[in-house]
């Protein structure tokens, strides 16, 4: 097989994305020393706009879209993203060929001056950028006050140190990625707050066309996080989630048995709605749409398409 001589990385041009890309920059040139490495940083609308939640200014695919942008006009060869913040519907001229081995999954709290959510008095105010989030917190801890909050990491912990919110809520991986994780005082258990489809892990977007490009990254792919990932994508793909749906997706491996559990569930919290399935991990994408299937049983799916509609504040 032929090697790269030189490679183009688009990114966004926040803290966490960069530190994503010099990460994939980093294990390519231990495959390829003699390649080029470069980054493309791009700032995308996702990043500009910071005055609404994402749900009501056109879902995570505002992370992708410039990205994608310099794939198609050849600026950049590949594109490095949160797993998370890519659309499940990804299709032609587009390709996601590379899911990474996966960091924490779950979420964390941080808070200046409490250890956890249970700790927080009635009536404090918790930031979290994550209607699936908001919808959790809310069913466990009512007695809270849950308020959007926009930004990259940086921005939000310095919204949390003005005094804005008593605790937040953020991806641990995204803390511990840049050196953050002494300001986690407690991680959430994945019964407390399911994660998001694909969180913690980062993929590879390329030009479908690209099978040199597929050839020269398959040795960064994780078997066992890409099974996850593609059943908790199937998941939102058969309930047609978006931000704009409080979601959860997680899948874990186990030897050769994958355990699948998904929700759905209203903004406010007083419904949500659980299924599991377990199966064989090379039936990922059926394990994912069964689940689906049975969320769908429940009536999940009068309340994604609900919340999909104009004027979701009706739900």
């Amino acid at each position: 097989m032929s090697q790269p001589s030189r490679l183009v990385i688009a990114t966004r041009a926040s803290r966490l994305a960069l530190w994503q890309a010099h990460h994939v920059k980093a294990q390519l040139l231990a495959l390829y020393p003699d390649c080029q490495v470069e980054l493309l940083e791009l700032t995308t609308k996702g990043d500009q706009i910071l005055d609404r939640t994402l749900s009501k200014v056109g879902g995570k695919g505002l992370f992708v879209k410039e990205l994608e942008a310099a794939l198609l006009d050849g600026r950049a060869d590949m594109a490095v993203h949160s797993l998370k913040d890519v659309p499940v519907e990804l299709g032609p001229p587009f390709a996601l060929p590379i899911i990474m081995e996966r960091a924490d999954p779950r979420d964390a709290f941080v808070s200046n001056q409490f250890g956890s959510l249970a700790e927080l008095p009635e009536g404090a105010v918790v930031g979290t950028s994550s209607l699936r989030r908001e919808s959790q917190i809310r069913a466990a801890y009512p007695q809270l006050h849950v308020q959007p909050l926009r930004g990259n990491l940086d921005t939000r912990l310095s919204k949390l140190d003005a005094g804005q919110y008593a605790g937040i809520v953020l991806a641990a991986a995204g803390l511990e990625r840049l050196g953050l994780a002494d300001r986690i005082r407690s991680y959430l258990s994945t019964d407390e707050s399911l994660p998001s489809a694909g969180q913690g892990a980062l993929g590879i977007e390329i030009m479908d066309e690209r099978a040199d490009l597929r050839a020269w990254l398959a040795p960064l792919a994780c078997a066992r996080t890409t099974a996850c990932a593609l059943a908790e994508r199937a998941v939102s793909r058969v309930l047609g989630g978006s931000c704009q749906v409080p979601l959860a997706a997680y899948a874990q491996a186990d030897d050769n048995l994958l355990h699948v559990q998904a929700l759905v569930g209203r903004p406010d919290g007083r419904l949500i709605l659980r299924a599991q399935q377990s199966g064989p991990i090379d039936a990922a994408k059926s394990i994912g749409t069964d689940v689906a299937r049975q969320l769908q049983a429940q009536g999940a799916q009068a309340i994604v398409d609900a919340l999909s509609a104009p004027d979701p504040d009706q739900v």
